[in-house]
């Protein structure tokens, strides 16, 4: 008799395996320089064997829409890998951002019309967002009630109001938008009945709808595509059934940023792991007087710190995974030591690490266009301090006649800290 307990990892390890096999196949470096140069920004036959063969999209998409309904680790296990590849592909717009948000406020038959077709990989979709962009929608560097950043009235953005058939129209424009000039269905984030009295609401817009104009943006980051999608009196239908305020949007909004942030550090995990593995392979290979620039002591203290940097990264994504909550913080400490990670890896190729044509360039600029697009780091830190009460001030009670003294400073951590991850001696010894 076995008494041994199932192992919870084991399925999103072995998601992971099969995983990398695929874009280790199927998506280098040379591959991905050209699918970033196509129209669509990413390789359609990759894309339909990820999302359609091995089911990527359906993971956490539940049975009775044609998904699996499998916990949130093995999508991350998924994200992880495509990060490691710097695979361009709409997974994350559409299972990380479009598809939650359809289970969330959809009606049934908006879920049952949508999520089968997202499931199978037939339906691309993402989140357009106007004003200051994804981190603020999605509650990740500030609170993101009330919805005024979706515009309205004087401020720009989106609005949206009626049609002479009781339908909706929107009116404006959403930059910076994931996949937006290749997405069959966007849902927009507008505004309606104007700024002062008005409310954020989500609206489903067909990709071929007319007014819309879609165009692709020149990123730092080529493999994550965006575009600017504009609105000229575009319809669009509403996403759920219109009833209450927009207190429910915008919770559902902070909630798919919360699981957001749990796959965007898995796959800043990968990047930097790549990154400092392809850095390792370098060194052994590459001599300087006589011997590989590897066994010098500088250098293996260099690389020993970046491998502790991942370690603790990995350990962070993998406790957000499971433990969404604190997901905040782990994709700040992701994006930083994907950023730091991407730089010492430039750094120590030396002289060809510089050039763009090198693909240690294409790992910095996915962990800076990251940074810039998700973050930045220290508003990601700041805003999960304030939500925890980090730094909550506590009044502190007069003694005696003595006056009241300023506010104290509580130092005590309300969240869960990380521990760090040993094991820096290990590369130390690989490079001997």
């Amino acid at each position: 008799m076995n008494d041994t307990a199932p192992d919870p990892g084991a399925p999103a390890r072995e998601i992971g395996r099969t995983v990398r096999a695929l874009l280790g196949a199927e998506s280098g470096p040379d591959r991905v320089r050209g699918a970033v140069l196509t129209p669509d920004g990413y390789d359609p036959a990759l894309w339909r064997r990820l999302a359609g063969e091995l089911g990527a999209v359906g993971l956490t998409v539940p049975e009775d829409h044609g998904g699996l309904g499998r916990p949130l680790p093995e999508l991350a296990a998924v994200c992880e890998e495509t990060g490691r590849a710097l695979a361009p592909s709409p997974l994350l717009a559409t299972a990380g951002l479009a598809v939650p948000l359809v289970d969330a406020l959809g009606t049934p038959g908006q879920r049952a019309g949508l999520l089968p077709r997202a499931a199978r990989g037939e339906l691309i979709a993402t989140l357009a967002v106007p004003g200051p962009g994804l981190p603020v929608a999605l509650g990740l560097t500030r609170d993101n009630a009330p919805g005024d950043w979706a515009g309205g009235g004087r401020t720009g953005g989106v609005q949206a109001r009626r049609a002479p058939d009781g339908g909706w129209l929107l009116y404006g424009e959403a930059t910076r938008v994931l996949d937006g000039h290749t997405a069959g269905l966007l849902l927009v984030a507008a505004r309606t009945g104007g700024y002062p009295r008005g409310r954020t609401a989500l609206f489903l817009v067909r990709g071929d709808a007319p007014g819309l104009t879609r165009t692709r943006l020149t990123a730092l980051d080529e493999t994550r595509p965006q575009a600017r999608t504009e609105f000229r009196d575009t319809p669009a239908d509403l996403l759920g059934d219109g009833s209450g305020d927009d207190t429910g949007v915008t919770a559902a909004l902070a909630a798919v940023g919360t699981r957001l942030a749990a796959l965007l550090a898995a796959e800043a995990t990968g990047t930097a792991a790549s990154a400092l593995e392809r850095t390792v392979e370098y060194v052994r290979r590459r001599e300087q007087f006589g011997r590989p620039i590897g066994s010098f002591q500088a250098v293996r203290h260099r690389l020993a710190d970046l491998h502790v940097r991942v370690r603790a990264a990995r350990s962070a994504a993998y406790y957000a995974a499971r433990e969404p909550d604190g997901a905040a913080l782990a994709l700040a400490e992701c994006l930083e030591a994907a950023r730091t990670v991407t730089a010492e890896a430039v750094q120590l190729h030396g002289g060809i690490g510089f050039t763009w044509e090198h693909e240690a360039q294409l790992y910095f600029k996915r962990a800076a266009g990251d940074d810039i697009l998700f973050g930045p780091v220290h508003l990601l830190r700041a805003h999960a301090a304030d939500r925890a009460g980090l730094f909550a001030v506590e009044p502190v009670e007069p003694v005696g006649s003595v006056e009241p003294v300023a506010p104290a400073v509580s130092l005590t951590p309300a969240v869960p800290v990380t521990p760090a991850v040993p094991e820096a001696a290990a590369y130390g010894e690989a490079l001997r």
